[in-house]
């Protein structure tokens, strides 16, 4: 992808489905993923596509690689297909598994 005003939508409309800050997506992939009964915390938690939205929302638009580009198109098109199939859904799981990717639906 080459085109900058394909890249400045991708841009807008991942942060508009990403509506989790940074911060807030590192505290949940944190304690969703330390273990109950310990204190300690993984190294690396969440998953490995929550890890790297959690990396692209610390970056700067300028420092995105090609691979941060297509993780954000990942990520954009599950949000999407998750708020088609299941609109009405407000589930535990379904919000868990959206939050990895930093989309809270409970949020407007």
């Amino acid at each position: 992808m080459t085109d900058a005003l394909e890249r400045d939508a991708l841009w807008d409309e991942f942060h508009r489905v990403v509506n989790m800050t940074s911060q807030e997506l590192e505290v949940w992939l944190h304690s969703r993923y330390a273990d109950e009964e310990s204190e300690a915390v993984p190294e690396q938690p969440g998953s490995p596509s929550g890890r790297r939205v959690l990396e692209i929302l610390q970056k700067r638009r300028a420092d995105l690689t090609e691979d941060d580009f297509e993780v954000m198109y990942g990520v954009v098109d599950a949000v999407t297909a998750h708020q088609e199939h299941e609109p009405d859904a407000d589930g535990t799981h379904r919000r868990h598994r959206l939050m990895a990717l930093g989309h809270d639906p409970l949020r407007a």
